[in-house]
This record gives structure tokens, C-alpha cells and sequence, in this order.
């Protein structure tokens, strides 16, 4: 059976189950409505006849004489009550206070034969039970059976005998029959109707989902334009495809950042190996000769080398960092830590000023050498684009639960539309293309890989020809 489960689809279980369910609470209802329905009409039936075998008793037994009856009047009457409590639907049997039966009502062969006396129910009624009624089967049909007790008077506990009025439930059956009948075709209807708006609801809520798989069918294809685009479905399946959406956006984003970044990789590696390749061409043609030549060549393929190692192993930092699952967090107090880093600033400043601007006593849980790294790369970066004199400011704030970090300077600024693509690898902009400024355009980018692996994030802000603020934030814990 759970094999069999497990081929359906998804559709066809919820509709299995949708089905079940609701066939399930149906034919409760339809039950419970026939039984109660049943019950109601037997009560009826008892009612009606106890309430027409009453007046009769009462005038055989309490309105002939002044005096109470006994067991012999009983038996001089029994005769006649019996056939005043028979009629074309009721059949009546006297019975005395030993439960023998002394008289019948039954004349005519059209009125229905009295069942036997049952012991166990007569005995409940000589001990004084008034409501005592019963069904019994006879001759392919059942009867409803009622005792009713004969007392000395009517409100005497001394039993005379008891009067056994029964009817058969023929009209009872064929009501409860039709009724039946319609309960069940209601209750086909019913199924009918339900299981088909079930399955078009199911079939409706599940189309999400249906177009989920058709378009990661199609990404699978390699189409990473496809998206599952479901913007009035606000339920689960709507949130599923809004997040599926997003994952895919990302892995576009990341696949075409991946392409730009190896497009970019060749293209670095490919510059200083055409300068290598054409080097080592003049000299096999004989330039090794020349000893100005040679060591003019010899000096140009060494700082090309140089420049390759240096790529390397910005690319393999930028690695490392992307790949870490954990960095070496310490607590660290801002203002110490400034301090020792200003005299490496200085150092790489050569001429220019740097100046901290100081904030609050703060301690900060960050690793310290990548720290150090992320604001040595920050201050080197303002150093290339700030002119001699200039002024590169550090300093941190306060804000809820984090940081703030900056590196200014009072330098060119960087054009607006360089800046959306200043964390790109390999991405060096207009000012430092047309000034020549050497580098492996690889240094934001760990700056920024750096900044996110302690869970902060950075930005910029800048004004052409007023300076540019590097400014990143990390968590206080």
C-alpha cells in the first residue's frame, strides 16, 4: 500500500485523502440522522398507542363500580378490554399478575396476530415499570411490543396483570426506508459534489507548484531566466515561489559575478604574461647579448613576475576568505587598537597626514590582524587617489548594538558611476585607468569579503574633487 502511495502524485493523495475524510463525516451524519430519525418514529409510535390504550383501561377498570377491582373482575373484563385495545393496526393480550395470558383481541383475520409474551420483559412490567416496550420479529416483519401495567387503581402499586398492546412497524419501515434512501443518494451527491470542487481546489492550490517544477525543469536546461513569478499567490506555496525566486536571482547574480571574475582573472594574468612572452622573444634573438638589453629585459620580466605573485596571492587570500568557516574573534578596545596601528599609517602615508579622529571607549569582538588588514587596504587606497598634502581621517561611533567604522580623505573623489562596481574584482575605475595606477584591482574586494565574514557591512560615500568616506560597521558581539 505505501508503494502504491508513493506513485501517486501529490494531487492525487491530497485527493484521496480530501475524499475519505469527507466520506467519512458524511456517512457519520447520515447514520446518526437515520438512527435519531428511527428512534424518534418508535417513540412516536409507543406514544400514540399508550396514549390511546389509556382512556380505554381507565373506563374497564376505574369507571364500573365504586369499589377497586380485583384479579377475578380482571378476568370477567379481560375479554372485553382486550377487543375495545385491538384495532386494524394494534392487536392486545391480556395477561394476569402470573403472566399467563387469559385473553386475546384478535377476531378478524385483517387484524394483526399478538407475538408471545416475552418473560423478561411482562415480569418488568408486573414489578411496576410503566415504560416498558420492545421490537420484536415476526412472520418477515417486526412489531412494536408495549406493556402497560393494570393497577387497582391508578395510583395503587398492587398489580392486577399486564395489557400487551402491540403494532406491527410496517409504516415505520417504509418511511424509514424512503428516508434512507435519500440519505444515501444525499449522501452520493454529496460525495460527488465535494470530492470534484476538492480536487479543482487542490488542482487550483497545487498549480504553483506545478509551474515550480516546470521552471526548474527549465533552469536545470541551463535557462537561468526563468522564474516561478507568482506575485497574487500570498499563501505558503506563494512565499515557496517568492523565495525560489530570490535563491535563483542570487545564483544568477553569483554564476555571472563568477564569469566576470574569471574574464577578469585571464585578463590580468594575460597582460603581464604577453609582456614575459615578448621578453623572452628579444632575447632569443640575441638580445642576451647586449648587457644593457639584458638587464633592461631581465629587470622588466622580474617586476612582471613580481606583479603575477603578488595577483596569486591576493587570489588565494580572496579564497581563503570566501571559503573560512570561522575567523579568530577577540575582544579588542578601539582606542588601543588605533594607536598601534597609526604608526604603520604613517609609514604608508610618505608625506601625507593621518589623524584619528577619536570615539568612545568601545570594545569590539573582531579578529585584530584582519582588522588591521581591512584598514591598512582602506588607507593605502586613500593614499593612490589623495593628492601630497592631503588628509586621511580615522575614527569610530557609537551606534545600537555595532560600530562605526571610517576611512576618509580629502582627495578626487570617485565618479558616481564607478562606485555600484568599486567591490567587483578586478575593478579599478576611470580616475586610477587614465592616471595609471598600478594594481590588481583585487584589494575592495577583500576589504569587503573581510568586512562580511565578521557579519558587517561597508559603504561609500563620495564627492568628485571633495574626498571619499569608506565607512563599514561590525556587530559589538
Amino acid at each position: 500500500m505505501k508503494k502504491i502511495g508513493n506513485k501517486l502524485s501529490l494531487r492525487a493523495r491530497l485527493t484521496l485523502m480530501y475524499s475519505g475524510l469527507l466520506a467519512v463525516i458524511v456517512c457519520i451524519l447520515g447514520i446518526t440522522f437515520f438512527v435519531d430519525t428511527r428512534s424518534l418514529l418508535i417513540h412516536y409510535t409507543a406514544s400514540h398507542v399508550r396514549a390511546g390504550a389509556k382512556p380505554v383501561i381507565e373506563q374497564w377498570l376505574y369507571e364500573k363500580g365504586s369499589r377497586f377491582p380485583t384479579s377475578d373482575d380482571l378476568k370477567q373484563i379481560a375479554e372485553l378490554l382486550a377487543r375495545d385495545l385491538t384495532s386494524r393496526n394494534t392487536v392486545a393480550v391480556i395477561l394476569d399478575s402470573k403472566g399467563v395470558p387469559i385473553a386475546t383481541g384478535k377476531l378478524l383475520p385483517e387484524e394483526p396476530s399478538p407475538p408471545q409474551p416475552e418473560s423478561f420483559y411482562y415480569l418488568q412490567a408486573l414489578a411496576g415499570k410503566n415504560e416498558v416496550s420492545y421490537i420484536i420479529s415476526q412472520q418477515k416483519h417486526r412489531s412494536l411490543v408495549i406493556l402497560i401495567p393494570l393497577r387497582q387503581s391508578p395510583t395503587s402499586e398492587k398489580i392486577l396483570g399486564v395489557a400487551q398492546v402491540s403494532s406491527p412497524l410496517t409504516s415505520v419501515e417504509q418511511t424509514l426506508f424512503r428516508h434512507g434512501l435519500s440519505l444515501a443518494v444525499g449522501t452520493l451527491i454529496t460525495l460527488f459534489i465535494g470530492v470534484g470542487l476538492g480536487f479543482l481546489l487542490i488542482s487550483s492550490a497545487l498549480a504553483g507548484l506545478n509551474r515550480m517544477i516546470h521552471t526548474c525543469q527549465e533552469i536545470s536546461a541551463g535557462d537561468l531566466t526563468q522564474r516561478v513569478n507568482l506575485p497574487r499567490h500570498q499563501d505558503e506555496i506563494g512565499k515557496l515561489a517568492h523565495a525560489f525566486d530570490e535563491m535563483v536571482d542570487r545564483i544568477e547574480s553569483t554564476l555571472d559575478a563568477q564569469r566576470r571574475f574569471i574574464a577578469n582573472a585571464a585578463h590580468e594574468i594575460r597582460t603581464p604574461l604577453t609582456a614575459l612572452r615578448g621578453s623572452l622573444e628579444v632575447l632569443m634573438r640575441g638580445s642576451q647579448d647586449d648587457p644593457a638589453s639584458f638587464a633592461r629585459l631581465s629587470q622588466g620580466m622580474y617586476q612582471e613576475v613580481m606583479r603575477l605573485s603578488r595577483l596569486c596571492e591576493q587570489l588565494l587570500d580572496l579564497a581563503r576568505l570566501e571559503i573560512a568557516s570561522k575567523i579568530q574573534k577577540r575582544p579588542l578596545k578601539l582606542d588601543e587598537f588605533f594607536s598601534g596601528l597609526m604608526q604603520q599609517a604613517r609609514i604608508l602615508a610618505q608625506g601625507q597626514t593621518v589623524v584619528i579622529k577619536q570615539g568612545p571607549p568601545i570594545t569590539v569582538l573582531a579578529d585584530p590582524d584582519m582588522l588591521k588588514q581591512i584598514l591598512l587596504n582602506l588607507i593605502k587606497n586613500a593614499i593612490q587617489h589623495s593628492g601630497r598634502k592631503s588628509t586621511i581621517t580615522l575614527g569610530w561611533r557609537f551606534i545600537p548594538d555595532q560600530v562605526e567604522i571610517w576611512v576618509a580623505d580629502d582627495g578626487e573623489g570617485i565618479p558616481p558611476g564607478d562606485i555600484p562596481y568599486l567591490f567587483e574584482p578586478f575593478y579599478r575605475g576611470s580616475s586610477s585607468a587614465s592616471k595609471g595606477v598600478k594594481g590588481t584591482g583585487l584589494g575592495l574586494t577583500i576589504v569587503k569579503t573581510m568586512v562580511e565574514a565578521h557579519n558587517g557591512q561597508i559603504k561609500v560615500k563620495s564627492q568628485l574633487g571633495k574626498g571619499t568616506d569608506f565607512i563599514f560597521n561590525l556587530p559589538l558581539h
